[in-house]
């Protein structure tokens, strides 16, 4: 019987093909790896911006054309878009470890960006809600097979670097977002804008389609040589097979609460500069957008310096203990970025503040990926998304906003600032839960490289 700890169908040790499968060639060319790479990211930076910066950008104009209530608004971008967003992601997370991620991809990618167009065909909110519904649905397939065919392209100690880049889409899925949302929404109106950023990702799914080489699994860990296939385990088993690595529960954990402070953060960034330092919207959007840039960079060198510590001292603790030590520095630079009242502290503390912030993507997915087993590795991804989302959209925003409206009586205008920085005292306790998963990330791994053909 196996142990209680693997599962189903899993053998602890690496059963050989009897007939080796056939490998194309141009999986054993590194500028093909980069090529699907930067192709998986120009396909999430989409996925970002159409996920809520596009439709953050159009909503007063929804507004007065639909007649819709803030509370309405609120539905189209908030914790009901999360869920449809994060529960489907593990069955579709699920599908993917069954049969071509390459396909589950270009399917997701085709459905968000049809979805999003089709907003901009809406004649009512009730089609506009729909819509966003689908959205959220193709989204969900975007982030777990990439990641699981990333792990596939690169070898394992590349991968760090490799998830930074990958996440580089999020600051520039922002900033675009950002950018061709409000332009479009103010020249050429919401529907076209929605037209403009959504279609185009129907050719894009194309290309994934057409161009990406489904690897075999497993592909990169065995330097380049088919492991024999294997069952993907039923997701039940899956979920008990990742809750009881000890550094998977604390890294999920560390990355939720992180979380907290980082959609608190994006929602509340643009007011506070309008309330605490007089900005207009426009000069606080500039702003948050280098700061987006910033952490771009934060993004990149987190995962190059996990990866850089793991091979110089042998000792893949590093994939957590990186991420810990920049989240717990967030909080001295938050305490200066938002108390401050001098704009020449606040600007480069907020820059060096989003610096740490972003430095955990990486480091987090290429450490999800290696706990997990080759053929769960959509689903692990799913699952840390599902946590990170909930945890962190779904009680960020909210818990930032209570705070200030508690203390507003007696901070006034200020009660924004002190709560951003209560909020972001939530990072002390992300770096504790990374520094405590640290300590048994290398039994977890070691567990699961003796599990390597599943």
């Amino acid at each position: 019987m196996a142990p209680a700890t693997e599962p189903r169908g899993a053998s602890p040790v690496l059963r050989e093909a009897s007939s080796e499968p056939r490998v194309p060639t141009l999986l054993a060319q590194q500028w093909y790896w980069y090529y699907v790479l930067g192709l998986l990211t120009l396909a999430y930076v989409a996925n970002v911006a159409d996920r809520s910066q596009v439709l953050a950008a159009s909503l007063q104009a929804i507004k007065r054309e639909f007649n819709a209530t803030d509370a309405q608004l609120g539905i189209l971008s908030g914790l009901p878009f999360a869920i449809f967003y994060s529960f489907l992601g593990i069955p579709i997370a699920a599908w993917a470890d069954r049969s071509s991620r390459r396909n589950v991809l270009a399917w997701s990618c085709a459905l968000w960006s049809a979805a999003t167009g089709a907003c901009g065909m809406a004649l009512n909110f009730g089609m506009l809600f729909g819509a966003r519904i689908f959205t959220a649905i193709g989204e969900a397939g975007g982030s777990p097979p990439s990641h699981s065919l990333i792990s596939d392209y690169f070898p394992k100690l590349k991968r760090g670097t490799a998830f930074s880049i990958y996440a580089l889409a999020v600051p520039i899925g922002t900033a675009i977002g950002a950018g061709v949302g409000g332009w479009g929404t103010q020249h050429i109106g919401w529907r076209q804008t929605f037209f403009l950023v959504g279609f185009p990702g129907v050719a894009l799914a194309l290309l994934v389609r057409l161009t990406v080489i489904e690897p075999p699994r497993g592909y990169a860990d065995f330097g380049g040589k088919a492991p024999a296939r294997a069952k993907a385990p039923p997701i039940r088993d899956v979920l008990s097979f990742m809750f009881r690595r000890s550094s998977f529960l604390h890294l999920s954990l560390a990355a939720g609460l992180h979380s907290v402070v980082w959609y608190a953060s994006g929602a509340f960034n643009n007011a506070f500069f309008q309330r605490s330092h007089a900005m207009s919207a426009s000069q606080a959007g500039y702003w948050i957008s280098f700061f987006s840039i910033v952490g771009g960079v934060g993004t990149f060198a987190g995962g190059f310096l996990a990866d850089r510590l793991s091979r110089s001292r042998s000792d893949r603790r590093w994939y957590l203990w990186v991420p810990g030590i920049a989240t717990l520095l967030c909080v001295p630079f938050q305490f200066a970025a938002y108390l401050s009242g001098n704009m020449s502290i606040v600007l480069p503390m907020f820059g060096a503040m989003q610096f740490m912030a972003a430095v955990f993507f990486g480091p987090s997915f290429a450490m999800t990926q290696a706990i997990a087993t080759l053929r769960m590795r959509s689903v692990a991804t799913s699952l840390l998304l599902l946590l990170q989302t909930l945890i962190g959209q779904g009680i960020g925003p909210w818990l930032a906003g209570f705070i200030s409206d508690q203390l507003r009586p007696s901070m006034g205008a200020s009660s924004l600032r002190y709560s951003l920085v209560l909020v972001g005292l939530v990072n002390i306790w992300a770096a504790v839960h990374y520094m405590i998963g640290a300590r048994s990330l290398r039994t977890d791994l070691d567990g699961t490289d003796k599990l390597a053909c599943v």
